[in-house]
Parts: C-alpha cells; sequence; structure tokens
C-alpha cells in the first residue's frame, strides 16, 4: 500500500492579528490534524510536536490536502526545516480550481458531493484555540480531514466531484492520478 497522508491545520492567529492575507508564515499552528493510509488512523499535533507531524509528511509517497500549497504549508514553513512544496502533493484546491475555473469551499465540495457539511469555520477553530477548547478544536480539525479524505477517494473510484454554485449542484469530472512509491525519502533531523 502506498504511504499517503491527507493533512490540516489550525492557526492560533488571524489574518488581521499578523497584518493580512500574505503573511501566513505568522500564523503559528494551534493544532494540525493527519489522516495516514497506511496506518488507517488519524493523527493529531500541537505545535510542540509539529516536528513529528514533518517527519510524516516527509515519509509520505503523497500529502493529500484543500488549499494545503498556499495556506498550511506556509504556516508550517518556520517549523520545519526542509522544503514543503517539494513533497509529492496533491492540492485538490488547485486540482479543482484548474477544471472548473475558480475557487470553490471545502463545504461546497463536501456538500454536493458527499452530503455532508463541515462541523465549523475557521474563525470557530480559531476561537476554540483561545478559549482553549482543545477538544472541540481537534474535533473540528479531524472533521475537515476525513471530509478531505472522503472526497479524494470519492474522486479517485468516481473520476468526479460536485459541488454548490448558489443553490445548483454541478457535477464535473476530475482525475487524481495514484502516486508512485518515493525512492527518495529523506527524514528531517528533530530540532526539539
Amino acid at each position: 500500500m502506498l504511504n499517503k497522508v491527507v493533512f490540516d491545520l489550525e492557526t492560533q492567529k488571524s489574518f488581521d492579528d499578523v497584518g493580512g492575507r500574505n503573511r501566513n508564515h505568522l500564523l503559528r499552528v494551534s493544532l494540525a490534524a493527519a489522516y495516514s493510509y497506511l496506518e488507517d488512523k488519524f493523527l493529531v499535533y500541537d505545535e510542540k510536536q509539529i516536528h513529528r507531524l514533518g517527519e510524516l509528511l516527509q515519509e509520505a509517497d503523497l500529502v493529500i490536502g484543500y488549499n494545503i500549497l498556499s495556506f498550511d504549508y506556509e504556516v508550517l514553513r518556520p517549523y520545519l526545516k526542509f522544503s514543503l512544496p517539494a513533497l509529492p502533493t496533491l492540492d485538490m484546491l488547485v486540482e479543482v480550481e484548474k477544471v472548473i475555473g475558480h475557487r470553490v469551499s471545502l463545504d461546497s465540495l463536501a456538500e454536493a458531493t458527499l452530503g455532508v457539511k463541515k462541523t465549523g469555520s475557521g474563525m470557530q477553530a480559531l476561537h476554540f484555540w483561545k478559549t482553549r477548547q482543545l477538544d472541540k478544536l481537534r474535533d473540528y480539525c479531524v472533521a475537515d480531514v476525513r471530509i478531505t479524505r472522503d472526497l479524494y477517494d470519492y474522486a479517485v473510484l468516481n473520476k468526479k466531484l460536485g459541488y454548490k454554485d448558489f443553490f445548483t449542484k454541478k457535477e464535473f469530472p476530475i482525475l487524481f492520478p495514484e502516486p508512485a512509491p518515493r525512492p527518495d525519502k529523506q527524514k528531517q533531523i528533530s530540532l526539539f
């Protein structure tokens, strides 16, 4: 079995806190969650454990996420001493945008494709962090990873996804190629 990993993270700060959307590297990780296909389990990392997430990502044959290239990888950049964009990555948002010509939310895809909605929003996750409701933060982050995994699995099996465009559900074809095993995996040396 290929070592595929789906991941998502939440932040300690908002865009307003750091002076805008082009400063993702300043947002700081509050919590990250991952699903390992190899282990068939969800994993959760707090800020002090991010180096372990880095090791997991480096060992992956494919890292899967939604908006991870421009958001999650940028938030992780100060924590890890290797090039995240060099990892074999499937950013589902990028692939969806290539096909339909515009961005859509993870929630829109999930509702139209799977009949489920996200359990909250990024702003709620930030509130959970600031009010120390860490169980709720963990549940929210894991739920986003589960939705992303389920959308990926659906697309691989059915070669299509759906999204809601205002009040209309639309389907579109999409192909996510299966990755090849990576012989060049390198581990980060722990900094902690």
